[in-house]
């Protein structure tokens, strides 16, 4: 019988790693009748500017590495600890399964939570990179949607 803090914290853990929506990106409408030379000569300034003013380029952005491995060190750390404390009870096998289970689980959370961080420092920096790209365009005569 599993205990109901371990299937909760199962739900807890699939909920977190609905991945969230990315921000979408801006799209200019020439408001002034710029033509297509000088949309494109604008947009360039504009993707310059914004590197400058953020810091970020998404052109040469890459996708943050997903890390894996924290649900197998868990397991690991949790079973050695989980068998130690079975054996006070004579019951060192049931003690690691249980530990073992906790731990991974722990550790899945853990690695989630560090990919999770990277994946949103890019969604910042993504969405700081837009707003200065919005603004230089929408200053040089663009709607912005």
């Amino acid at each position: 019988m599993r205990s109901p803090s371990i299937r909760l914290a199962v739900v807890l853990v699939a909920a977190s790693m609905v991945a969230s929506s990315a921000s979408a990106q801006p799209v200019f409408y020439p408001a002034k009748g710029q033509s297509q030379k000088r949309q494109n000569s604008d947009r360039h300034a504009c993707h310059q500017w914004a590197v400058q003013q953020t810091g970020f380029d998404p052109s040469l952005a890459q996708a943050p590495p997903e890390r894996t491995g924290g649900v197998a060190k868990g397991a690991l750390a949790g079973g050695a600890v989980g068998g130690v404390a079975g054996s006070f009870n004579a019951n060192a096998g049931r003690g690691a399964v249980a530990g073992a289970a906790v731990g991974g689980l722990i550790g899945g959370v853990r690695q989630h939570n560090q990919n999770s961080r990277a994946n949103d420092r890019q969604a910042q920096n993504m969405d700081a990179f837009n707003r200065a790209l919005s603004a230089c365009m929408n200053g040089r005569g663009y709607t912005v949607r």
